[in-house]
């Protein structure tokens, strides 16, 4: 059962694009969303010289949506030599104990745990140079950080960052059975729509070949997928080889028809009935 929760954010300097602080209510944690350019200014926060983890967020030389994963017993000062060291990000997001309750083996579990769910849902290109490790802490310990944690997450959500959410999480409850394409020149594929837009799930099939018609827009983007890996040929076929989310299922059905198309028209159920038939 979930239930309905209270957020409450502040805005430090009154600027919705600055400063700001976000709590859970009856929750210890303490969140902090601070641009990159504000940073210098954090002197006036003491608490942010704790204990705690961050994620700084930008993106990568590919302009991929990059992360990188940290965590301090003086956040404050671990971020100012960020500034100076790493170039690629322009915010971060820094999770605080309100009861100063954390101690260096807390926020390291909490930091592996971050890396290894950030690293299994693979929507940002996470640039930690090695796997943070695993502390040896006591059962009871564990408990209290992953209910922490399971706060923690939500929380990165709500400030703008699917960072660790999966792709198939948030499953669109009044439409959310598959929907298939079976087409020419090899296409064979299964997919579901999410809040987020409409998901190819993994083991689909894209058309081998594309019409002469194909927009350079989507050809690139079926380039990418390919030269990434996301997409690969494999016994004379184009196989997805992980769960690809697009904006739309029109971009979805193009790519794996490998034509320009309506996702409407041309997604069904086992019925042969389309989506466009559901709106």
């Amino acid at each position: 059962m979930t239930f309905g929760k209270t957020i409450k954010m502040f805005l430090i300097d009154g600027d919705p694009s600055g400063r700001l602080t976000c709590e859970l209510s009856n929750w210890t944690g303490l969140a902090y969303r601070i641009p990159r350019t504000e940073v210098k200014k954090c002197g006036d926060r003491p608490n942010l010289n704790s204990t705690g983890v961050y994620m700084l967020f930008g993106r990568n030389d590919d302009d991929k949506e990059a992360v990188y994963i940290g965590e301090a017993e003086e956040v404050y000062t671990r971020l100012q030599s960020h500034l100076r060291e790493k170039d690629f990000w322009n915010e971060v997001i820094v999770f605080i104990s309100k009861d100063e309750n954390f101690n260096k083996a807390h926020i390291k579990y909490i930091e592996n745990k971050l890396y290894e769910k950030a690293k299994a849902t693979n929507r940002y290109d996470v640039l930690n140079g090695n796997i943070p490790p695993m502390p040896s802490i006591s059962e009871a310990d564990c408990a209290e950080m992953d209910e922490f944690i399971s706060n923690l997450l939500m929380m990165v959500n709500t400030l703008g960052h699917k960072l660790f959410e999966e792709i198939k999480d948030n499953l669109d409850s009044t439409n959310s059975e598959a929907w298939y394409i079976n087409a020419a020149r090899g296409a064979k594929a299964k997919g579901v729509q999410t809040q987020e837009g409409f998901v190819v799930l993994k083991e689909s099939r894209i058309a081998i070949s594309i019409v002469d018609s194909f927009s350079e827009r989507l050809i690139a983007k079926r380039d990418d997928l390919i030269h990434s890996g996301k997409i690969q040929f494999i016994n004379d076929e184009y196989i997805v080889m992980e769960d690809l989310l697009f904006s739309s299922p029109s971009l979805a059905a193009a790519i794996v028809m490998g034509r320009s198309a309506n996702g409407l028209a041309e997604w069904k159920d086992t019925y042969g009935k389309s989506l466009k038939d559901f709106t």
